[in-house]
C-alpha cells in the first residue's frame, strides 16, 4: 500500500523541541521533493518547508515563521522526512502534514499526503 505516515507529534511546552517523522510505504522518497505543511484551527493549511530530492542537491526551503528554528531532513535509507523543530512557540500548535511532489524539484505538486499528526504547544 502506497501511503505516507506521520508520527511524533505531542504536547510539549514552549521552548520546547519535537522531531516529526514522515514514513514511506509502497515506495521510495528519495526521488521526490517532500514538504511539510501545518493547519491550525480555522486557518488554512500552510507551507512549513520542503527539501528537493538528494540528486538535485536537498536544497531546503523555509516559511519565514519557522526558518532558524526548524530543520528539514531527510534519511533515504530509512525512507523517511523529519522535521526538527526547536523553540517552539504557542503559534506553532497545529496538525503536521507531509506531502510528496510529483518530481524531483520544488515544484509544489503534490500527489500523495500522509494523515496528519497534532503538535500542541502550551505550558
Amino acid at each position: 500500500q502506497v501511503q505516507l505516515v506521520e508520527s511524533g507529534g505531542g504536547l510539549v511546552q514552549p521552548g520546547g523541541s519535537l522531531r516529526l517523522s514522515c514514513t514511506a510505504s509502497g515506495f521510495s522518497l528519495s526521488p521526490y521533493a517532500m514538504s511539510w505543511y501545518r493547519q491550525a484551527p480555522g486557518k488554512e493549511r500552510e507551507l512549513v518547508a520542503s527539501i528537493s530530492s538528494t540528486d538535485t542537491g536537498g536544497s531546503t526551503y523555509y516559511a519565514d515563521s519557522v526558518k532558524g528554528r526548524f530543520t528539514i531532513s531527510r534519511d533515504n535509507a530509512k525512507n523517511t522526512l523529519y522535521l526538527q523543530m526547536n523553540s517552539l512557540k504557542s503559534e506553532d500548535t497545529a496538525v503536521y502534514y507531509c506531502a510528496k511532489d510529483s518530481g524531483q524539484y520544488l515544484r509544489y505538486e503534490y500527489d500523495r499526503w500522509g494523515q496528519g499528526t497534532q503538535v500542541t504547544v502550551s505550558s
